[in-house]
């Protein structure tokens, strides 16, 4: 995939916009944020109004960090007596507590189903700021939740030291933290995720996922998805049609019918189509037969729009990008007769029929 194609990508399935000026009117909604968060691979976006576990959160700084991509997903030692080493957090407790981001409790203990509280969570992201404890002397909770609020890392969360945090909180939370300069005053802590800001100083979202991108590819079990997949499912996060879901329901969708994947290895994340799913996506999928490759007239060798024939019936689309351009034409891989997957936008139009446009496309049958 281009970096072109790349960009349509992310602003269709993230629902901003390309142009600056669009994406600083939209920063500061909650969407965005969760948006942001979601293509970082930070948390799962299920579920985001229940309380967060200790354990949990260990996961999420783990995954806000450099260790992200070398955690892995089985440990081989215990550290806590209560966090057995075939515990699924046990490695992301270890790297947490390793690096001073969480501490334990006395008697050995981690208490990795406690409910995470805004005090604990402070010290973890001034950790990965790179603040320590030599930097609060004194009143060492004090100072920190002095610097945590003085560096805006509380920003729309509005609770107290001792509240316990919502997934809602926690995605504030690491949205500010992706924002906030570290201790060293390089950039932002944010570019260790690939992350830019645009001229409003906010996350642009476009720029998180690069040529890292994965697809498209079309997954028709759940069986295979997994095989192919280069990280574990039980620490992706899943959007189909645009929608946050959870493993399971993903795992429907595979059951009944097939999903167009694109996903990124960094982010742990998997971003899917489907012809029958709901969501507020504004792309789409079809897979047919090519009955009709059209040409411009005054340009016989770029092709303008194909022909689908497909269970939804016969559609024409318009071919939306020169490299979409070149597949169809006498130069690429797709003639009349062959089956394909196209990835497509609708334009409405008031009076007249709706534009439909191919995006992207996958090569080759869909075994059922």
């Amino acid at each position: 995939m281009n970096n072109k194609a790349l960009a349509a990508f992310l602003a269709l399935t993230t629902a901003v916009v390309s142009a600056v000026p669009m994406e600083a009117e939209a920063a500061s909604g909650f969407e965005l944020r969760k948006k942001v968060i979601g293509i970082s691979g930070i948390m799962g976006l299920t579920d985001i109004y229940g309380n967060v576990t200790r354990a949990q959160f260990a996961q999420m700084l783990v995954n806000a960090s450099e260790y992200r991509t070398s955690v892995s997903g089985h440990s081989t030692v215990s550290v806590f007596s209560d966090v057995p080493k075939d515990n699924q957090y046990a490695s992301y407790i270890r790297i947490a507590v390793s690096n001073e981001w969480m501490t334990g409790y006395l008697g050995g203990v981690f208490r990795p189903d406690q409910y995470i509280t805004l005090q604990e969570a402070a010290k973890g992201v001034l950790a990965l700021l790179g603040y320590t404890n030599e930097d609060f002397t004194g009143d060492q909770i004090g100072g920190r939740m002095a610097k945590f609020e003085y560096l805006d890392l509380n920003d729309e969360i509005g609770k107290g030291s001792g509240d316990i945090l919502t997934k809602q909180d926690c995605i504030n939370l690491f949205y500010n933290l992706l924002k906030t300069e570290p201790k060293s005053g390089n950039g932002i802590y944010g570019e260790v995720l690939g992350c830019t800001l645009t001229s409003d100083g906010e996350i642009n979202p476009l720029a998180m996922a690069d040529n890292s991108l994965k697809g498209p590819k079309v997954a028709t079990s759940w069986s295979r998805f997994v095989e192919d997949m280069p990280f574990g499912m039980d620490e992706a996060n899943f959007f189909v049609n645009g929608t946050a879901v959870s493993k399971d329901l993903f795992k429907t969708y595979l059951d009944t019918g097939y999903l167009v994947i694109y996903y990124s290895p960094s982010a742990k994340t998997v971003w899917a189509f489907s012809e029958a799913a709901d969501g507020e996506s504004e792309k789409n999928v079809v897979n047919g037969y090519i009955t009709h490759i059209y040409y411009n007239s005054t340009d016989v060798m770029t092709p303008t729009a194909v022909e689908i024939e497909s269970d939804l019936g016969t559609m024409k689309l318009e071919l939306g990008s020169s490299e979409v351009q070149f597949a169809f034409s006498m130069y690429g891989s797709f003639e009349v007769g062959d089956r394909v997957t196209l990835i497509y936008t609708i334009q409405e139009n008031e009076g007249s029929e709706d534009a439909y446009t191919v995006v992207d496309y996958v090569d080759g049958d869909i075994d059922e």
